[in-house]
């Protein structure tokens, strides 16, 4: 199995994402972006996990020692680290963070120089360059060629001022009470900042990070911490982000989680009335559950389904031609803004949706129901292709029996487990083939 999994590197800090594995695969980066240099710069930024200081000093010493020069800029989203590599002119830029997943665990993402998360062939070229030791050894830097490193703290601005124009000219935040979870990690910054310039009064919380808490039962992965603020404060919005800020989950008024489908279909369609949406086209992925797209379809939006990851939406995006996207997670893209997932600019698109409607974000956000569907995880030790597990054909017959029901069973490209989706509009059959099919891959796999 490759080094690249879903979304970058990612795994345990000091097991499989350490010091050593990670300053060789900074050389094999630096190595691949040299091909197509231009300004011979790559941009790093990180988020809040303690292990990111040993990551980033390992990354900047890989990249330095292929020749590059580096531009350090220390805690920050991960979309804001893409715009700011194509602003600032950079041949690549690369991200120190594991996204959701607890403390523990750090991750890398590289972009290329237009600011896109990189393509599977692109990584699979890196990843064949990181196993040629002979290679990374003859490419090291020597005397004036080897690179140099320096760290800027002047790029929050360029960022605020970038996402700001996202929303609507005309409009502007006066009276709305927001309140914004930044799950003590990259977005702790800027997350407020962007809200209160537009006019909004802003409760921040979990904006104090230590290194440990980041993700840590808070933000996007425990909203009801957002939830709770939200009713305390009698905000109008509740805006959860994860550990690096490139997903969103919203919460209305009454402190309800609003699902993913909801609020996208809900964009999608806000996009179209404006006349924003490129080619009635919009992108989802296989986890989403299939009522959004009957939903769409009723204003002639045609969904795409893409494999999980929000680099795959991004991809097929440009593909069908559209300029919005995203994953039932919370990784929504809006391309004339972002080349990757953005919670605070799909919150802003919210906001500016409840301020030219004039309702309140539980009239909204919830405009048609969702299937009945069920999902599940299973911790494994090892990902044995499913199709190479013993009997599995057999089994898998009984589910394309059943017409009326959709499943997904799949691997998780960033964790050691296997997740389960089993959804049909005859909810009694779910959860007795949800149950079948978790312990026939316990048997397996467990």
């Amino acid at each position: 199995m490759g080094l690249f999994g879903t979304d970058g590197v990612r795994g345990k800090a000091g097991e499989k994402v350490n010091a050593a594995d990670v300053l060789r695969l900074a050389m094999a980066t630096g190595i691949y972006y040299k091909k197509n240099a231009k300004t011979n710069k790559i941009l790093v930024g990180k988020d809040t996990r303690r292990s990111s200081y040993m990551i980033e000093a390992a990354t900047v010493a890989g990249l330095t020692a292929v020749g590059y020069n580096v531009i350090q800029i220390g805690p920050f989203p991960t979309p804001a680290v893409a715009f700011i590599a194509r602003d600032m002119r950079c041949d690549g830029a690369i991200m120190i963070s594991a996204s959701h997943n607890p403390y523990y665990d750090n991750g890398i993402k590289l972009f290329d120089s237009e600011g896109n998360k990189l393509k599977k062939e692109v990584e699979d070229e890196i990843d064949k360059i990181y196993q040629d030791l002979n290679l990374i050894q003859k490419e090291q830097a020597k005397g004036k060629k080897i690179g140099r490193s320096k760290r800027i703290d002047d790029v929050v601005g360029r960022y605020i001022v970038h996402i700001k124009h996202a929303f609507p000219k005309a409009c502007n935040l006066q009276g709305i009470r927001v309140v914004v979870d930044t799950a003590n990690g990259a977005g702790y910054k800027v997350g407020g900042p962007i809200f209160e310039e537009l006019g909004a009064e802003v409760i921040v919380i979990n904006d104090n990070p230590n290194g440990f808490n980041i993700n840590e039962l808070c933000g996007a992965m425990h909203p009801e911490e957002v939830s709770k603020a939200v009713r305390e404060y009698r905000a109008d919005l509740g805006i959860a982000l994860d550990g690096d800020a490139d997903r969103i989950v919203l919460v209305d008024e009454k402190g309800e989680i609003v699902a993913g489908e909801h609020l996208m279909g809900t964009l999608a369609v806000y996009l179209q009335r404006n006349k924003k949406l490129q080619s009635n086209n919009f992108v989802t992925t296989i986890t989403s559950n299939l009522a959004l797209d009957d939903y769409l379809k009723l204003f002639g939006i045609n969904t795409h389904r893409s494999d999980v990851g929000d680099k795959n939406v991004a991809q097929l995006m440009q593909k069908v031609g559209t300029n919005f996207g995203g994953e039932e997670s919370g990784h929504i893209i809006f391309s004339d803004y972002s080349k990757t997932g953005d919670g605070i600019l799909s919150g802003l698109q919210a906001l500016a949706l409840m301020v030219q409607s004039g309702k309140r974000a539980s009239e909204i956000f919830r405009p048609f129901e969702l299937y009945p569907q069920k999902k599940a995880n299973l911790n494994v030790v090892q990902k044995i292709p499913l199709e190479k597990i013993k009997g599995y054909d057999k089994f898998i017959q009984k589910f394309d029996k059943e017409k009326d029901v959709r499943y997904l069973f799949r691997y998780s490209g960033t964790e050691n487990k296997l997740r389960f989706l089993v959804e049909s509009k005859n909810e009694a059959k779910i959860e007795p083939l949800l149950n079948e099919a978790i312990e026939f891959f316990k048997k397996a796999l467990v």
